[in-house]
């Protein structure tokens, strides 16, 4: 009998859905995992004969999936889950969301808020994020603390905010992170232009510049409301799309989020230039934003991936629960069953959210050791005929039994291994508790 490779961790499952257009859905199927990269993945049979660990993990009634990506979020913003619903874009910002964050926004409120949301994410099956706030040093921090994969995207914006006077302080930050994280193995640095009506053409521009040149990618709300569009085609007559096409900003490197109300041609120069879109229709429904031409992208070849946004404005970070409602509404838009299958879907959430990241986000050998182990055994998710349909429409947060970030296993039997739940818990019963206090 030929000697078994030693490896570090073995994962085993009766689906394993690899997202590898080659390798596709394995029944029976088996990771072995060595020095936090992925170095066979096969049925069982085969991989259990050629590779032993000191470790094994999954099981009968489980299934296997890559990582789950969110790219949007404002992580930070889970101390502000709920202080404001039921209230159009503009008015919540404006009155709301920004008053609470010159109130309360500092090291401290950042640090508990994306400890929170690291928690809420990892339980969820959702192993890298794209962030867009502020103090992303401090998020950074978290981010390792957990071995959790992170986009920090340094927030610019023309206004004054707690940390900045101005755009060019913004950038200065946005330095500092480069340098920060430049060589971190989970942590890459990224640049967050709030968006078109915030940002003048010269912060835009500049921002572009800094960052092509140091190599770091650029998230920013794009064509969001109608409100948006308006006031954009009003300031430079053109849409939000075309405005930035007109200055340059527009390239392969971009995140853009939302893009809901798209004009005639914004498609094809998002297509030109490459531009990955961020669909975050959870928060683009609460916020009555309108609802994202996902299927006329998809169909247009415009890379498109889901986020959940900030918590204030979802109100989760449940990564099931995007996938669920992404497939149902525009099923339902479309007047189509066929519309957003779930394979598709599931690609957004995992390979397409991935690549945006700079990821691979498949389970194939070579590739980044970042899974989650789902339990299929309970009510909803029995029988089993088509194991990336059951994900999309009967999954749910609470089915993540296992999650594994760089080989490194973070969540075992659904609880974190390496972090104390109760006190972030804690914590943010203690800034609602503040924030009440002071409210009014």
């Amino acid at each position: 009998m030929p000697t078994r490779q030693e490896v570090d961790v073995l994962i085993t499952a009766d689906h394993l859905v690899t997202m590898d257009e080659t390798l596709g859905v394995i029944a029976d199927g088996a990771v072995a995992v060595r020095d936090n990269v992925i170095v066979g993945v096969g049925p069982q049979s085969e991989i259990l004969s050629s590779f032993k660990a000191p470790d094994t993990y999954g099981g009968k009634g489980r299934a296997i999936i890559p990582g789950l990506v969110n790219t949007h979020t404002h992580a930070a913003m889970t101390l502000l889950r709920g202080i404001a619903d039921d209230i159009p874009l503009k008015a919540w910002l404006e009155e709301h969301i920004w008053p609470a964050e010159k109130r309360w926004l500092d090291e401290e409120f950042v640090r508990d808020g994306v400890r929170l949301a690291c928690l809420e994410m990892l339980l969820s099956g959702t192993v890298a994020f794209a962030d867009m706030y502020f103090f992303d040093e401090v998020a950074g921090e978290v981010a390792n603390e957990f071995g959790m994969r992170a986009l920090l995207c340094s927030g610019i914006i023309d206004q004054p905010t707690k940390t900045t006077k101005d755009a060019d302080d913004c950038l200065q930050n946005a330095e500092m992170l480069y340098e920060r994280f430049r060589d971190d193995a989970i942590v890459r640095p990224a640049i967050g232009a709030h968006a078109t009506y915030t940002c003048s053409p010269e912060t835009l521009k500049k921002t572009a510049l800094l960052a092509r040149k140091r190599g770091m990618p650029i998230t920013i709300h794009l064509a969001e409301t109608r409100w948006e569009v308006q006031e954009i085609k009003s300031r430079y007559g053109k849409s939000p799309v075309k405005h930035l096409d007109s200055i340059g900003f527009l390239a392969d490197d971009i995140i853009a989020a939302h893009c809901v109300w798209l004009e005639p041609g914004d498609m094809e120069i998002l297509i030109e230039r490459g531009v990955r879109v961020a669909h975050c229709i959870e928060s683009n429904l609460k916020l009555s934003s309108g609802i994202a031409p996902v299927p006329r992208m998809l169909k247009a070849g415009i890379p498109v991936s889901l986020g959940t946004d900030g918590a204030a404005s979802n109100n989760d970070l449940d990564m099931f629960g995007e996938m669920r409602t992404a497939a149902l509404v525009h099923k339902g838009v479309c007047e189509d069953p066929t519309c957003m299958d779930a394979y598709t879907v599931l690609r957004m959430a995992t390979v397409e959210g991935a690549r945006a990241l700079g990821l691979d986000g498949t389970l194939s050998p070579g590739a980044r050791a970042d899974m989650v182990v789902l339990d299929t055994g309970g009510a909803h998710m029995v029988p089993v005929y088509d194991i990336c349909s059951h994900i999309v429409y009967s999954a749910k947060a609470s089915d993540v039994d296992t999650v594994m970030v760089a080989g490194r296993v973070l969540v075992e039997d659904g609880r974190m291994l390496h972090t104390d739940e109760a006190e972030i818990i804690g914590k943010a019963h203690e800034w609602a508790r503040r924030i009440r206090s002071n409210s009014g």
